[in-house]
């Protein structure tokens, strides 16, 4: 089996805690609604309610990439695939249980580092005209300051909240320079080598809060996992993601080694 085409493949609870720094955990804002069924890899994390709380990418029919701080329990969660309107059934939805959730050992969830996580699915999904897998970086690839990229997501429209927005959004950015992501009037040094920042240097556009997880791609591949943030669309705090070019060879791992176990039962 090939890995590469194999693997090509903020919100937790953030309804129950905001840190004492008012660092919003999931964070889209000046965004707009693209074309039904067109991020065919994007999935909506659901509580067994049906309330979206996290992002995700499909990355393998039995997978889900998202980040590590969406975790609340294999027994809350519920994956949709196929989703636009979360509002409405359209028929092109796809559900599945998660059977395993695998966040980064590394994980840390005071400095954020390392928040990506893993889902193995109970029930596969089908990929066809609705589902697709999302394509992802080589281990250690990077995207140059000024490239712009997209983020997806149901998140906030604003930081004051209001209403999940039904329908799914989109909106383009900029990737900011490591730099000036961690300078003094910025981050101050809270960006690690395993994030990214994306961003308007006049703000106004971002992922919000409910867009935890979701994907940032760049030239056709998610480079990013929504992460955390300073506010939504504010022009000193750009969105910060998970490099996911940091983690590539720890995502083939782990569902290389889960493809081996299941081979040996």
């Amino acid at each position: 089996m090939n890995l590469l085409v194999v693997c090509r493949c903020y919100v937790l609870l953030e309804l129950l805690a905001v840190n004492c720094q008012n660092l919003i955990q999931g964070r889209i804002v000046g965004g707009y609604a693209p074309a039904p069924n067109s991020i065919k890899y994007i999935v909506s994390l659901q509580t067994t309610k049906g309330q979206h709380f996290c992002g995700g990418s499909l990355v393998h029919k039995y997978w889900v990439l998202t980040a590590a701080h969406c975790n609340i329990g294999t027994e809350q969660m519920m994956i949709v695939a196929g989703d636009y309107s979360l509002s409405t059934f359209e028929g092109t939805e796809q559900y599945s249980k998660p059977h395993r959730l695998i966040p980064h050992p590394l994980y840390n969830k005071t400095t954020n580092n390392a928040d990506i996580m893993l889902i193995k699915l109970r029930v596969p999904m089908v990929i066809g005209s609705y589902v697709s897998l999302a394509p992802l970086p080589r281990q250690g690839t990077g995207v140059m300051a000024g490239r712009v990229c997209r983020v997806s997501g149901w998140g906030y429209t604003s930081l004051g909240g209001g209403q999940i927005p039904s329908t799914l959004l989109t909106v383009k950015l900029p990737i900011v320079s490591s730099a000036r992501c961690n300078s003094s009037e910025s981050f101050n040094g809270n960006i690690t080598s395993n994030m990214i920042c994306a961003g308007y240097n006049a703000g106004g556009k971002d992922a919000c809060k409910g867009d935890s997880g979701g994907p940032l791609v760049c030239e056709g591949r998610v480079y990013g996992v929504v992460s955390w943030g300073n506010g939504c669309g504010d022009a000193k705090f750009p969105g910060v993601y998970t490099a996911v070019s940091k983690f590539r060879r720890w995502v083939d791992r782990t569902i290389y080694s889960s493809y081996i176990r299941c081979l040996k039962y």
